[in-house]
């Protein structure tokens, strides 16, 4: 989750607008998986912290602002930042004073414990909103076989800035589309109601591509185009990232809005597939 900088968002928002008419909006059926093979989920229909099984919490990043001068500290295994409740995962941030910092919040990471080479990933979620707030779902390599960021990848399968709450971003970087040289690819998608409704946030990967889907609309597609790791690092094990930030280069570009909190992101599940030879 890196900073980004929107570009042509006239063009965009006029692209993302036709895509919400058409868009059946507030729907979250999952697209046809008649081709695919669940092989992970979580559905969360338990009570109390994540299924240590397959979640852990990332914490590596928190003296160091995670490289984006973030304000939060991501906590292990406290309820009042991440709790399933029967029904829904709560990632929640508050504004507290814990470990020296402002705020709290959590990072799940499935990493060693639900770690994939393509295949479909979906997360049914809703968003928070507020000014100063930076939700996230999103994938990192499991293993950097080609360097550090951003040269091993990252995929952005959603994410929200709560100052510009019409929008849901998605975007991949490499080592040759990457922030840093302002030449990240993504799509900025209208999306008025993210913080209201519940939407289906999927990739669908595969050698050739990566397809982006809200709900069962493709909203971008990430070709392949052949000339190695530099643009291509996606033929490595990739784990999932669950996360709620606060401020930020980019969530915290325009302040923070201190009513907002507890702000939380609630995921209804996530689900797994591999492609049926």
């Amino acid at each position: 989750m890196w900073y980004k900088v929107k570009v042509t968002r006239l063009i965009a928002i006029i692209t993302s607008m036709v895509f919400s008419l058409m868009m059946p909006l507030g729907s979250c059926q999952s697209k046809n998986t008649d081709n695919w093979k669940l092989v992970w989920s979580d559905e969360f229909n338990y009570e109390g912290l994540p299924d240590a099984s397959k979640w852990s919490y990332d914490t590596v990043g928190n003296a160091y602002g995670w490289g984006n001068r973030e304000l939060q500290y991501y906590t292990v295994k406290r309820d009042s930042n991440v709790l399933a409740d029967g029904e829904f995962l709560h990632i929640i941030a508050h504004k507290e004073r814990y470990m020296g910092f402002d705020y709290t919040s959590a990072r799940l990471t499935s990493k060693a414990k639900g770690d994939w080479l393509y295949g479909r990933i979906e997360v049914k979620a809703k968003v928070p909103g507020g000014r100063g707030i930076w939700p996230a779902i999103w994938m990192l390599p499991s293993d950097n076989e080609y360097g550090g960021w951003p040269n091993s990848g990252e995929i952005d399968i959603m994410e929200h800035v709560g100052f510009n709450p019409d929008s849901i971003f998605t975007t991949l970087h490499t080592h040759a589309f990457n922030h840093n040289i302002n030449t990240q690819v993504g799509e900025d998608i209208y999306l008025p109601d993210s913080e209201e409704k519940f939407y289906l946030y999927a990739i669908e990967w595969f050698e050739d591509r990566i397809e982006f889907y809200i709900d069962q609309n493709k909203v971008f597609t990430f070709t392949n185009s052949g000339k190695g790791s530099e643009e291509w690092p996606f033929d490595k094990r990739f784990h999932l990232i669950l996360n709620v930030a606060v401020g930020g280069n980019w969530g915290g570009a325009q302040g923070i809005d201190e009513s907002i909190f507890p702000a939380a992101m609630l995921i209804d599940y996530v689900r797994v597939y591999e492609r049926v030879k």
